[in-house]
């Protein structure tokens, strides 16, 4: 069996995966309030599932602000600098190709998707933030536009879709990840938990027939 060698670099810093973490866990209790929302008729269940839902959303405010802030300030591989490869995108979008080059940090063709997401959840919270505001009564918006109840069609709409689109991303993204593992045989989904990317090396045959893992800071 073919020996495979690995060579790994720590590219995502502790403050980004604990970020990514936060927003992830957010955006799936969110997701599950809703689901949780149609097992309730109105009453005391519903308003308790909804204000969880606001709470939540409240989390994922402030996961959002971290993550913009981090994406400015932080290390290499946090910035959104990172994350901008309109030559890329354009050779894909111009030759059909979507297999991008190997790199460390974000995936060129995939960071494209990533930002796409964050302007999304920027959108999603802010609508959030209104319908909270006009449809509870709480929240920071609640001075402003608390009794603007007309307002409700405006942000629900685009709440909504941004929802079920963010529903896709979260099924695509995990899909993804297992489809890369087995395909490139190389770890991914490892890459939020520990910091560390990995990427394979040129593999020999050893004489016992198993796969052999090289040891060490750089190999594995």
């Amino acid at each position: 069996m073919e020996t495979i060698t690995y060579r790994r670099t720590k590219v995502y810093d502790p403050a980004l995966r604990l970020i990514h973490l936060w927003n992830g866990l957010a955006i799936i209790f969110l997701m599950i309030t809703i689901w949780l929302s149609d097992l309730f008729d109105k009453g005391v269940g519903e308003d308790m599932l909804w204000q969880l839902h606001i709470y939540l959303g409240y989390a994922l405010v402030v996961g959002i602000i971290a993550r913009l802030a981090w994406g400015l300030v932080g290390p290499q591989h946090a910035r959104f600098s990172d994350m901008w490869h309109p030559a890329a995108w354009w050779n894909a979008v111009r030759n059909f190709n979507l297999k991008a080059k190997p790199r460390f940090g974000h995936n060129a063709l995939a960071s494209g998707v990533y930002l796409l997401v964050y302007l999304l959840l920027i959108i999603m919270a802010l609508t959030g933030l209104g319908l909270a505001a006009v449809e509870h009564s709480t929240g920071p918006l609640n001075p402003w536009i608390g009794d603007k109840t007309w307002l409700k069609d405006l942000f629900e709409e685009p709440h909504e879709l941004i929802y079920y689109g963010l529903m896709g991303f979260v099924i695509v993204h995990i899909a993804a990840l297992i489809w890369h593992e087995h395909k490139d045989k190389t770890p991914l989904a490892q890459t939020m938990v520990t910091g560390y990317q990995y990427e394979v090396e040129p593999a020999s045959v050893n004489q016992a027939g198993n796969i052999e893992q090289t040891q060490g800071d750089d190999h594995v």
